[in-house]
C-alpha cells in the first residue's frame, strides 16, 4: 500500500482528483514542478508569496517570472501581464493568497490557449470554491498543506488529474523523502497541542518574546535572508532540493522526512474535523468583512454569497509593521507577511522583476494578515491600539528602497 494512501484517499474523495500524500506542501509543490516542467522554464507567479515558495521555483531548475497582481488581494492580474510576458512563460503557479481565490477561470483560458500548465497553490484555500468548484480542481496540478486549515504543523497533497500522473508521482515522491525519526515525529505530533495550551492560557506574548530574546526564530524579518552568493553558487546544481536545502526547509526542518504512523494518525483526526474549522473560519471571516479594514471586495462577497474560509483575512491597515509589533500586547502574532515583495527581495539575478511592481509593494506594504479564529480578539485589539484603515485609492509609488542584498548578507 503507497506511503500516506488513507490519508490521501480522504483528500481525494473530498476533491474528486487523485491525491498523493507529502510531508509538506512544499515538497508536493517541488514534485509538481519537476513533474511538469523542463529546467529552465520560466514561470509565472506573483510576488507576494512566501520566500519558502520562491526557493522551491529555484530548486526545481526554473525561472521565477513576477506577475502584475491585484492591489485588492496581492494575486496574479492576468489583464496587466503583457502579452510578451504570456508568450514568454512555461507555466502559471497560483497563490490563493490567504484563501482568497485566484482568477482561476482567466489563468486556465490563458493556459490553455498557450498549451501551458497550470499549477494551483491551494495551500491557503481548502474548502474555497469559484463558480461552485473547489479550488485545486481547475489546473495541471494543486498544492493542499494540513499545517494550514487543521493546524496540522506537517502533511501535505499533491492533487492531479489522473491515476497514472499519481502513480508516477509518488514514485518520485518515495524517492525524495527522507527517513522520519520517532523523536521527530513526537515533536511533530505535540507542537499543535503546545500551540492550542499557549493559546488557551492567553501565553502568547511571553512566549513569543522569550523565542525572540533567545534567537529561536528562523527570520529576523518578513523574509529569511537570501545569502545571494551562496544561492547563486546553490544554482550550478538546480534542479537539486538537497542544493537548496538551506532555504526550503525554513519553518519546517521535516518537510521531507516520512512520517511514521503516530503524525498521520493525528493527521487523519484533524483532516476529520476540517469542516468544522472551516466554518468556524467562516464565522470570523463574516465578523472581519464587516470593519473599516476589509476590502470593499471581501464585504461584497461576504454579502452576496457568505464568507470564504480564509486561512487568513487581508486587513489594509497604516503603518502596519509597527501595528505588528503592538498586537503582540494583545496576545496576536501576525505572521504569513510576505514584504517586500520577491522581486525587490530577490533582484533581477533570481527572478525575472513585474513590469508593474507598484500594486504588489503597496499590498505587501499595507496587508495585514488576521486570522479569521482570533476575529474577536483581532477586532478589540484595532479598536484600543486605534488603527487606522489603509485604501488602494490612496496609491502613491512605495519608494524603491528594498535591496536584493539588504537581508542577503
Amino acid at each position: 500500500m503507497p506511503y500516506g494512501s488513507r490519508l490521501a484517499a480522504t483528500m481525494t474523495q473530498r476533491l474528486g482528483r487523485e491525491c498523493v500524500y507529502t510531508p509538506s506542501a512544499r515538497l508536493a509543490l517541488y514534485l509538481a514542478l519537476r513533474r511538469w516542467c523542463r529546467p529552465g522554464a520560466r514561470v509565472l507567479m506573483s510576488p507576494v508569496n512566501d520566500d519558502v515558495i520562491l526557493f522551491v521555483v529555484l530548486a526545481a531548475g526554473l525561472r521565477p517570472v513576477q506577475a502584475p497582481v491585484s492591489v485588492w488581494d496581492g494575486n496574479i492580474d492576468p489583464a496587466a501581464v503583457p502579452e510578451s510576458t504570456w508568450r514568454g512563460v512555461d507555466a502559471v503557479l497560483t497563490t490563493n493568497l490567504y484563501g482568497v481565490p485566484d482568477r482561476v477561470l482567466e489563468l486556465r483560458r490563458r493556459c490553455a490557449q498557450l498549451g501551458i500548465p497550470l499549477f494551483e497553490d491551494a495551500a491557503h484555500a481548502i474548502g474555497s470554491h469559484v463558480d461552485g468548484q473547489p479550488v485545486g480542481t481547475f489546473g495541471k496540478a494543486a498544492v493542499f498543506s494540513l499545517s494550514k486549515h487543521v493546524a496540522g504543523m506537517a502533511g501535505g497533497f499533491l492533487a492531479v488529474e489522473d491515476a497514472r500522473s499519481r502513480r508516477e508521482l509518488e514514485v518520485l515522491r518515495d524517492d525524495l523523502l527522507t527517513p522520519g525519526r520517532l523523536r521527530e515525529d513526537l515533536a511533530t505530533t505535540l507542537r499543535p497541542l503546545a500551540r492550542s495550551t499557549i493559546r488557551t492560557l492567553r501565553l502568547v506574548r511571553p512566549v513569543w518574546r522569550t523565542m525572540e530574546g533567545l534567537g529561536l526564530l528562523e527570520r529576523d524579518a518578513f523574509r529569511m535572508a537570501l545569502h545571494a552568493s551562496r544561492l547563486t553558487a546553490s544554482a550550478r546544481e538546480a534542479p537539486s532540493l538537497a542544493a537548496y536545502e538551506r532555504w526550503v526547509r525554513v519553518d519546517l526542518h521535516g518537510y521531507r522526512s516520512r512520517h511514521g504512523s503516530l503524525v498521520r494518525g493525528q493527521l487523519r483526526l484533524r483532516l476529520a474535523r476540517l469542516d468544522e474549522d472551516l466554518a468556524r473560519r467562516r464565522a470570523g471571516v463574516s465578523l472581519l468583512a464587516g470593519t473599516p479594514w476589509a476590502t470593499p471586495a471581501l464585504r461584497d462577497r461576504t454579502a452576496h454569497d457568505g464568507p470564504l474560509p480564509l486561512f487568513r483575512v487581508p486587513l489594509l491597515v497604516h503603518d502596519r509593521d509597527d501595528l505588528v509589533r503592538r498586537l503582540v500586547r494583545h496576545d496576536v502574532v501576525s505572521g504569513y507577511i510576505y514584504d517586500p515583495p520577491l522581486d525587490d527581495y530577490a533582484g533581477a539575478e533570481f527572478v525575472e522583476p513585474s513590469p508593474d511592481p507598484a500594486p504588489a509593494r503597496w499590498f505587501a506594504a499595507h496587508a495585514l494578515p488576521a486570522d479569521p479564529l482570533l476575529a474577536r480578539r483581532i477586532m478589540a485589539a484595532f479598536a484600543k491600539e486605534r488603527v487606522a484603515d489603509a485604501h488602494p485609492s490612496l496609491l502613491r509609488p512605495v519608494p524603491d528602497t528594498a535591496s536584493p542584498r539588504l537581508l542577503g548578507q
